[in-house]
């Protein structure tokens, strides 16, 4: 099958005011990267004769800056729904320049699906290759790649030379039957191989092929300092506490990690503990760490939606991957962070959270309550159903003067019944089995800084009561509310 080689900006020109796009890939890598950058172009050159020029964009989870950086700037970006990442992003959304729909990663494929999303006009995917029958072999991520392709009118390939075709077969990719004849998932271990390794897509729909040769592009991930390094040691404590306990089984479980520096550390820390037996994963981002752990056995296997690696990390998996290739999957995102897998598998979760309260609610998305940050991403389809679900988070943010644990959450991502264990570098606290007075008093041992200390006790002395969760409503977002008017939320004052 021989799809036509059209160029970038022939692609763009496709594309018309209003119309709704599907990014393939996922956690900036595996995205396409030509078409959007040109789409961008033409949005400032129409913006110049005065017309209107903006589209919707659907994508599983962050596209980096060649789309949603590019996009946002050229002001060409309406609406955007799942997962985001990017800074100029941000910004026009927390300007109300770009509505923005946070969505479930788990839930994102079948919302399109079910048609809860609306029309797709047209979807653009990036392949290492196209075989004769012209079916695709994806790149370094899968996202919601299958379902944008089956639900867009037409279809954009961008076919990037910087992967090499001889990846196929690191892809499984499968779409779960809408209700009522949808069935289970037949995924038993991390390592079960369900769907194809290739993507089908219709012929008829493909308008043709752009030919690229460009790196993914991700923020450098930067080395652990001694925060980020006592909160992934206090984590492998833990686990190591439960392990002894026997409340994890002696073959260990799969875990999932969430994206980011302190992710990165506490997969360090547990790798590097010789009491912890080698494990597998079951997760949405496959990260630098992983592959290191994986040379040296740690981690025997890996299952993810993408490759989130350095160009050089990513570069030495293609050179060794004869190595790697029956250590290494990826899912379609919806597969990934199935909550129907993650509690068959029995997950450890391991997320980060922006700030949580102390009864264990966590806000993963929306500093003080309303401005945008990245996303829910996929840390609430683990946590509420992780056979243990971890947050982790310092304990303190910009230099002391914002707490990350506080009397109430001012967004709630993932409430108190889904959190079982909250992390930080000044400890752990185990939640499972409490009274909310009890895990207030446990969180505000163990995980607040000492500058907070006395603060949160003098909190709960003042809320503690008759009722059940000790609050009082006057006083809840009064650090906050410090911190906007003061700058500091130790100027907190309760009286």
């Amino acid at each position: 099958m021989q799809y036509p080689f059209i160029t970038a900006e022939e692609a763009a020109d496709f594309i018309k005011n209003d119309y709704v796009i599907g990014i393939g890939g996922f956690s900036s890598v595996g995205t396409p990267k030509a078409v959007t950058a040109a789409l961008a172009v033409k949005a400032e050159a129409e913006h110049a004769k005065g017309n209107p020029f903006q589209v919707s964009v659907i994508a599983g989870g962050s596209t980096g800056d060649q789309i949603d950086g590019a996009l946002s700037r050229a002001k060409a970006m309406k609406y955007r729904a799942g997962f985001q990442s990017n800074k100029d992003l941000r910004t026009a959304i927390n300007n109300g320049e770009v509505q923005y729909s946070d969505i479930h990663l788990s839930h994102v494929a079948q919302d399109l699906r079910y048609g809860f999303l609306g029309h797709m006009d047209v979807a653009i995917i990036e392949a290492a290759d196209i075989t004769p029958e012209g079916e695709l072999v994806l790149t370094t991520s899968v996202g919601v790649t299958p379902t944008i392709a089956a639900c867009a009118d037409k279809i954009i390939v961008e076919l990037n030379a910087h992967h090499p075709a001889y990846i196929v077969g690191m892809h499984d990719l499968y779409e779960p039957i809408n209700p009522p004849y949808r069935r289970e998932i037949p995924v038993y271990t991390p390592g079960d191989r369900i769907g194809s390794k290739t993507l089908k897509v219709d012929p008829k729909k493909v308008l043709g092929v752009v030919k690229t040769d460009l790196p993914d592009s991700i923020a450098a991930f930067t080395k652990p300092d001694p925060v980020t390094t006592k909160i992934g040691e206090n984590v492998a404590n833990f686990l190591i506490s439960e392990l002894r306990k026997g409340r994890i089984p002696k073959e260990f479980l799969p875990l999932q990690s969430g994206v980011g520096n302190i992710a990165n550390a506490v997969l360090g820390g547990l790798g590097s503990c010789p009491d912890i037996p080698p494990f597998t994963m079951f997760t949405e981002v496959i990260q630098n760490s992983v592959i290191g752990l994986m040379k040296e056995g740690r981690i025997t296997f890996a299952s993810g939606s993408s490759l989130t690696l350095s160009d050089d990390v990513l570069q030495d998996v293609y050179a060794n991957y004869d190595f790697f290739k029956d250590k290494l999957m990826l899912r379609p995102q919806e597969v990934s962070n199935s909550p129907e897998l993650c509690r068959r598998l029995g997950i450890i979760a391991i997320n980060t959270a922006l700030e949580a309260d102390i009864f264990g609610n966590v806000n993963s998305t929306n500093v003080c309550g309303s401005k945008m940050m990245n996303g829910i991403g996929g840390s609430a389809d683990f946590s509420r159903n992780a056979y243990l679900s971890i947050f982790t988070c310092p304990s303190v943010a910009k230099g002391g003067v914002i707490s990350a644990i506080v009397p109430m959450a001012s967004h709630i991502d993932s409430s108190e019944n889904s959190v079982r264990i909250l992390a930080t570098e000044q400890g752990v606290a185990d939640l499972r089995g409490k009274s909310p007075l009890q895990k207030a008093q446990t969180i505000i041992e163990n995980c607040v800084h000492p500058e907070y200390k006395e603060l949160l006790w003098d909190y709960l002395k003042m809320a503690a009561g008759h009722a059940h969760t000790p609050m009082t409503l006057k006083k809840a977002l009064a650090m906050h509310i410090a911190f906007e008017e003061t700058g500091d939320m130790r100027n907190t004052k309760w009286d």
